[in-house]
């Protein structure tokens, strides 16, 4: 099979590692010298930058969380032997020059050290007779040999990532490709070009490109390198390269037509991935729908909330007798009032977050799955093709063959892209809760506290029992 023969060629390709790192180039500009060397601000050179389930800890996510089936047999581990093509999936448009085959490979011995860092900032708007977007600064800096620079400037909006996303796809089905932010308004917002919006969407593209960049096959695809280093021009020509509008529809009729026909026998693997799809997409919805009504009443809490201060400090004044009590009460809702919009800044930016991008996710997952089915669908058809005699037989039996290799190959990197996404999803999730249980923990805290010493200066008592309160 195609995946073995990569195996023997493996071994080369290490040898010529440092070699080939030199090879192919295409044109790209450097950023002006005169601009700063970070992001806003002159950040240093990791500022801004995520690192997805990196926390290095080897604790998964507790079954009841989720309420997930974390039986290991669900996972195939690879060795070392399991090739070159273990890791990434089968395409015809995928590069075979040995540069493109050699970045693909995640060697096992080799130090996992960061080359590429990327910070999307700096939204502007631009309008035109025709529409009225927004585009984002992208400031990528590495050390890879295979750049023309260090350090590169353009800008992007937001239909450059969607063609970015299509392009992945398109090179690797079956991997998973990091979720883009909806196109559309998101639910309650009223202004498209509203300021939170563009913030909340900068916050995502930038995750977006940095999971991508830390993905081990991902980050060495040349459309994604042409995406951060053209100039908006460059990258318009290049867009146009693409096959033409009859090449695309043959290929959409193709996958229409496989998908209808089905796949007769799904691997027992993929069937169990496939269910753990479903109920992750169930209950991750679920979620996602009981943390936003979460957020939704602590805002109506503290929009409430907020009124009770003003209304003490008017009460005191008709209350001589009450006014440094009332006062005080005043001055520990107000307190209130901080914690809170502090504990709903958190819920916004630690938990909603991530939630929602692995709704995301889920989503990304069934197209792959779709993916692999329809490539599977492909060689079945032509293997029924063969046993009914409806063409050449010699002809059916070489493109069989070329079928199996492929679908060998999309299995293959999915086992090992679905391992490694499984267990970010985990560290993700796991951190994002416990982060949230945290500042929880904190905010009761600190209105315990507030109110504990409000009440312990109106009767100078403490508040623990003493012997006689006990007796």
């Amino acid at each position: 099979m195609g995946w073995r023969r990569g195996s023997r060629l493996s071994a080369a390709v290490g040898r010529a590692r440092t070699v080939g790192m030199e090879g192919e180039r295409p044109a790209a500009q450097p950023r002006s010298s005169g601009l700063p060397a970070g992001g806003a601000g002159g950040e240093n050179l990791g500022a801004g930058v995520s690192h997805p389930g990196s926390s290095g800890s080897s604790v998964l996510l507790p079954a009841e969380v989720l309420d997930l089936d974390e039986d290991e047999d669900d996972l195939e581990v690879f060795s070392k032997d399991a090739s070159l093509m273990d890791i990434n999936s089968f395409s015809p448009m995928m590069p075979t020059s040995p540069l493109s085959m050699i970045n693909q490979v995640k060697f096992e011995d080799e130090p996992d050290l960061k080359d590429l860092f990327i910070t999307v900032d700096e939204p502007e708007s631009h309008v035109t007779t025709i529409e009225t977007f927004i585009t984002y600064r992208i400031i990528t800096k590495t050390t890879r040999g295979e750049f023309d620079s260090s350090e590169f400037e353009v800008r992007r909006r937001y239909q450059d990532f969607i063609w970015l996303k299509g392009k992945l796809e398109e090179a690797h089905p079956t991997l998973i490709i990091p979720p883009l932010p909806e196109k559309f308004i998101v639910k309650g917002m009223v202004e498209r070009f509203n300021d939170d919006f563009i913030e909340t969407r900068r916050k995502a593209l930038h995750k977006f490109l940095n999971r991508i960049a830390d993905h081990p096959t991902l980050t060495f695809n040349e459309d994604f390198k042409i995406f951060l280093t053209a100039q908006a021009w460059e990258l318009s020509s290049h867009k146009k390269q693409g096959p033409g509008l009859l090449s695309r529809m043959g290929q959409t009729v193709r996958a229409v037509a496989s998908s209808m026909r089905g796949v007769k026998s799904r691997p027992e693997e993929f069937m169990e991935m496939n269910s753990f799809i479903e109920t992750f997409s169930q209950k991750i919805n679920l979620i996602d729908k009981i943390s936003q009504r979460i957020y939704k009443e602590e805002r109506d809490y503290y929009d409430e909330m907020k009124e009770y201060g003003p209304v003490h400090i008017l009460w005191s004044a008709s209350e001589e007798d009450l006014v440094d009590t009332l006062k005080g009460v005043a001055s520990c809702i107000d307190k209130c009032c901080k914690a809170t919009e502090k504990q709903m800044a958190g819920l916004s930016e630690t938990l909603l977050p991530v939630v929602h991008e692995y709704v995301l996710y889920s989503e990304i997952l069934m197209g792959v799955m779709k993916r692999r089915d329809q490539i599977q669908a492909e060689l079945d058809s032509k293997v029924e093709a063969l046993s009914y005699k409806k063409a050449d037989p010699d002809l059916l039996t070489e493109e069989i063959g070329k079928l199996e290799d492929k679908v060998e190959c999309a299995n293959n990197a999915l086992k090992a892209d679905w391992d490694r996404w499984k267990q970010n999803m985990q560290n993700d999730i796991k951190s994002a809760f416990t982060d949230m249980a945290e500042e929880n923990i904190h905010y009761y805290e600190q209105c315990l506290a507030t109110w504990e010493s409000f009440l312990s200066s109106q009767t100078n008592l403490p508040l623990e029992e003493t012997s006689e309160d006990k007796s």
